[in-house]
């Protein structure tokens, strides 16, 4: 097992496991209730981290992730209304309309 991921916020690190699980690459969430440690932790040692269980899945698990950031730094205009959204985004927040690539 290796660590694939980790992030201060619990449910960004669900949504990349989700993710990662939906495209087939297997994989678990540790340190999920460690937040009760900080002050006595250092802060980073009580964030929740993904763990992937397959090895051999690393590469593809890594492209996975990275494509992921990177979607989310862009931005999307909704081809219906107009307003900008997320790249992370699916549907527009504004309207409902798909946001497909």
């Amino acid at each position: 097992m290796r660590k694939l991921f980790t992030h201060e916020n619990r449910l960004i690190v669900y949504n990349m496991k989700n993710l990662l699980v939906e495209q087939g690459v297997e994989c678990v969430v540790r340190n999920e209730f460690s937040a009760g440690g900080a002050g006595d932790l250092s802060p980073f040692e009580t964030w929740p981290e993904l763990w992937l269980i397959d090895d051999e899945d690393e590469d593809r698990a890594q492209q996975i992730i990275q494509q992921l950031q990177q979607a989310a730094d862009e931005e999307i205009t909704c081809p219906q209304c107009g307003e900008v959204n997320a790249g992370s985004f699916k549907l527009c927040w504004n309207c409902g309309a798909n946001l497909d690539r």
